[in-house]
């Protein structure tokens, strides 16, 4: 039976709107981990919180504890152009972590680890073509990734400029990052919330519906797999 790892940051209320109570529920290394479980997988689905240090601790407990064979993680995000307009859902192709920097140190450009070609961290390709297949209406799209909520047009489009980047959040670094360097496929599946122009309020408003289109759409795939 394959195991599958989902990080969820604040969105843990569609999870359990959609899937209901848990067969399980436990806290380990700081975190509580929901269980779900049906004929071809067992799902431990847990909720990470904000930001790029958690969800990479949650990656590696989920891979470590649990033996996740495949992490997925769904969730709202802020849209840097006009075509990610709100409820749009996203499938993620490539990351890149924009508080990394260490031009400083070696020359490299903003967001580029020494282990990648570029800044560019890809997510697993035949995951993210699976997904286009099973869900045509996703848009591959590049996520850049930070500790810091942006709000508002004039620093989203700061950060497009910047960065070639679609959409904007705060744990797909992290997550990816962590599953690639365990050589365990990633997908990640994102919904806009707040346009270019929007910012914490519009975050509010959309989070529960964004969020129910998000894990329906990701959970279509993943009992497509």
């Amino acid at each position: 039976m394959k195991k599958i790892g989902m990080i969820v940051a604040v969105e843990m209320d569609a999870v359990l709107q959609l899937y209901g109570a848990p067969k399980g529920k436990e806290k380990r290394g700081g975190f509580t981990v929901y269980t779900y479980e049906n004929t071809d997988y067992v799902l431990y689905v847990l909720n990470s919180g904000a930001g790029e240090l958690g969800a990479a601790a949650a990656t590696q407990l989920l891979i470590s504890v649990y033996e996740a064979e495949l992490i997925v993680n769904f969730g709202v995000v802020g849209g840097l152009t006009e075509a990610m307009t709100l409820a749009r859902t996203v499938v993620v192709e490539s990351v890149v972590h924009t508080d990394f920097d260490t031009a400083g140190w070696n020359g490299f450009e903003p967001g580029r680890y020494p282990n990648y070609p570029d800044r560019y961290i890809p997510v697993t390709p035949r995951l993210v073509q699976l997904s286009q297949e099973v869900c045509p209406e996703l848009i591959p799209v590049r996520c850049a990734s930070a500790d810091k909520f942006v709000s508002g047009e004039e620093k989203k489009r700061a950060l497009h400029e910047a960065f070639g980047a679609d959409i904007c959040e705060m744990e797909a670094a992290g997550i990816v990052l962590t599953a690639n360097r365990c050589q365990v496929p990633c997908l990640l599946i994102k919904a806009v919330s707040d346009g270019i122009t929007g910012g914490a309020e519009d975050f509010e408003r959309e989070l529960a519906n964004s969020s129910a289109v998000c894990l329906k759409v990701m959970d279509k795939i993943i009992r497509a797999l």
